[in-house]
């Protein structure tokens, strides 16, 4: 089963396929991005909420494939995450990708929320990820599940690997953020693990049809 993600973003179409992998779908499903199919088309994600911009960028996707081939039958997958944050009244949320600006400088997203957050307490920097995902199936009949990774941001950002919001967030019962976690260890409690559990359950009766 392919599973045609709407996203440009190398790292994110790793990162569910490094879930799959992980699970009872290893070998049964491909996150294939949209760049096999001339990349994903232009979506402004201006509805205020994560589970209306996955849609649109999903329904974006499934009508580029439809005018490639229309008889082929396609999954198409999107999703939308954010960080959420106590203090901030819920800010960055569905603007967490453009934070600092339209240019969607991750480096400049985290710098901004550092320093946004420089003199807010330990007690008060609650913070929680979330990740919705979007499913059309070949039938057009749309599916939508939800993952939430609660945590909290730590002082400055720290080194290590993952990306974003990463370096400045550690999961709830965690003293490491994200990054020094390393994936292996986020993907097993990550918003976007929790989302895909819930979804991962979805195909595995669908699968074989």
């Amino acid at each position: 089963m392919k599973l045609y993600f709407a996203s440009g973003n190398a790292h994110k179409t790793r990162e569910f396929q490094a879930l799959v992998d992980a699970g009872e779908l290893r070998g049964a499903v491909e996150i294939v991005s949209a760049r096999a199919v001339g990349g994903m088309p232009r979506v402004e994600e201006d509805t205020g909420a994560f589970i209306g911009n996955a849609r649109k960028k999903a329904r974006a996707l499934r009508e580029k494939l439809q005018a490639i081939s229309p008889d082929a039958g396609a999954w198409v997958l999107a999703d939308d995450s954010g960080l959420c944050v106590d203090a901030l009244g819920g800010a960055p949320g569905v603007e967490s990708a453009y934070y600092a600006g339209p240019q969607g400088d991750s480096a400049a997203n985290l710098a901004k929320l550092a320093r946004e957050m420089r003199g807010v307490p330990d007690e008060k920097r609650g913070a929680y990820f979330v990740c919705v995902l979007f499913l059309i199936g070949p039938d057009g009949v749309e599916h939508v599940f939800e993952g939430r990774c609660p945590g909290r941001l730590v002082r400055e950002p720290r080194e290590g690997g993952g990306f974003g919001y990463d370096p400045l967030f550690a999961p709830e019962g965690f003293s490491r953020t994200f990054s020094e976690l390393g994936d292996a260890e986020k993907n097993k409690l990550s918003h976007r693990a929790r989302a895909w559990i819930e979804m991962a359950r979805f195909l595995n009766t669908v699968k074989d049809r």
